[in-house]
């Protein structure tokens, strides 16, 4: 069976791989670079710039105990040449892995037209497709939208901006506004309802208060117009660079007329990954609202498999989040309606927080249980919550309750403080 995927990013590349060893011919079509925006544009290159965030709040930490004499000075040029040829690396390991696994890759920009794909110029002849065009920035409609710049711009700039103005609310708002923030840059956030609004109230204070010290957010806000070098908003004018960080919209434009395509662009799917169409299949940002790399990685192996002819539904119950910060702050929702009960813990020192104990800045820790003795929710900031929120999934979902974490055993240092709220809750009715 011939499987062309047409995207190489995570769902894509996940896909292609997934067919090709389920014993298909998978093709996998990309127009720019194997990795997508996630390796490219997004999450690895927060994690270039945040880790060399962490060094500066770390360094100047460390003069502020007397541990290290000299200021730290950092280059952006450096870092930012760092983080192209980190992640140039990393795109030639995975379009080696992709062929390695025994896909083929295509470099070209694929085109659908009466349902046969093209690219260069070349037919290709297709039993199943999969669609993983990902999406690309939203731009608001707003007065000199044009003299914005977007994720995609960062690593294009030459020099820090001495003030910026962040429009958005979410998760990649957050991210570079710390970033930029510990750089020396002025950073303000205007959100057009509440900033963080997925997170849990104290959650969020303590985000802002211990994490974005020197960020200004202002909510509820409306943006009037954008210039280059200011903002002018309902309750005045603002100075510095913008930078959207208003959600995506999906590249679905290569389906129209063929698939069917919701209000929002996204191509509509059922929870095998299949579209209107019998023989094409989408995944990831493409198809849904919800940016997030394990999710596309997941969905197309789903598609894969279905496309395969081997039964299979995505689940997106207990969904691991984080935003990539100082400390890592991550959780999950199981969407239970019961109310609950709440309890929380502040982090414990360990590896990443051990000189943090002096000044209270460990991290916090917050859980809630419902009446069956299941979880709820649960937020945690701590240098090792991304991984342990994961973990946490992958027990709730099998059906582990409180109860069972009465006799869990931690490595030791931690600090992961989830188990701690959950042994405590196994001991009391």
């Amino acid at each position: 069976m011939d499987i062309v995927i047409i995207g190489g990013g995570p769902a894509g590349r996940t896909a292609a791989i997934e067919a090709s060893g389920l014993g298909e011919n998978a093709t996998v079509i990309e127009d720019n670079k194997m990795g997508g925006t996630c390796l490219h544009e997004g999450c690895m290159v927060v994690c270039g710039l945040n880790d060399v965030s962490k060094f500066i709040l770390d360094s100047k930490n460390f003069q502020k105990l007397g541990i290290v004499d000299n200021a730290h000075e950092v280059s952006f040029p450096k870092v930012i040449e760092g983080v192209k040829n980190t992640v140039a690396k990393i795109s030639h390991i995975l379009e080696s892995e992709t062929r390695d696994a025994g896909a083929e890759v295509i470099m070209g920009r694929a085109e659908l037209k009466n349902e046969l794909v093209t690219v260069n110029g070349e037919e290709f002849n297709y039993d199943k497709l999969i669609i993983a065009t990902g999406a690309r920035p939203l731009i608001p409609d707003i007065e000199g939208a044009e003299n914005a710049i977007t994720y995609r711009d960062i690593l294009n700039l030459k020099e820090l901006p001495d003030k910026m103005n962040i429009i958005g609310s979410g998760v990649v708002s957050a991210e570079f506004a710390n970033i930029f923030s510990t750089m020396g840059v002025k950073v303000n956030i205007f959100c057009r309802n509440v900033f963080l609004g997925m997170l849990d109230e104290d959650i969020k204070k303590y985000v802002v208060d211990n994490l974005l010290t020197d960020v200004f957010i202002h909510e509820n806000v409306h943006i009037k117009r954008i210039y280059e070098d200011r903002i002018i908003t309902e309750k005045g004018e603002m100075e510095g660079m913008t930078l959207f960080a208003t959600g995506l919209i999906p590249n679905s434009e290569i389906a129209d007329d063929i698939v069917k395509i919701n209000e929002r662009g996204h191509i509509i799917v059922d929870k095998r990954m299949l579209t209107s169409h019998e023989n094409i299949y989408a995944a990831g940002d493409v198809a849904r609202m919800t940016g997030n790399t394990p999710i596309s990685r997941a969905e197309g192996i789903i598609a894969a498999r279905n496309a395969c002819g081997i039964y299979a539904e995505m689940d997106y119950s207990l969904i691991p989040y984080a935003i990539n910060l100082y400390y890592d702050v991550a959780f999950l929702d199981s969407k239970n309606k019961d109310e609950g009960v709440e309890g929380y813990v502040p982090g414990s020192a360990g590896p990443g927080s051990f000189w943090r104990a002096l000044d209270g800045m460990t991290g916090l820790t917050k859980l809630n249980v419902n009446k069956e003795r299941g979880v709820n929710k649960i937020f945690s900031i701590s240098p090792s919550s991304r991984t342990s929120m994961a973990y946490m999934s992958k027990l709730l979902k099998e059906g582990q309750t409180i109860d069972d974490f009465d006799d869990f055993m931690e490595v030791h240092p931690s600090t992961d403080a989830i188990y701690k709220l959950m042994r405590f809750f196994a001991r009391f009715e």
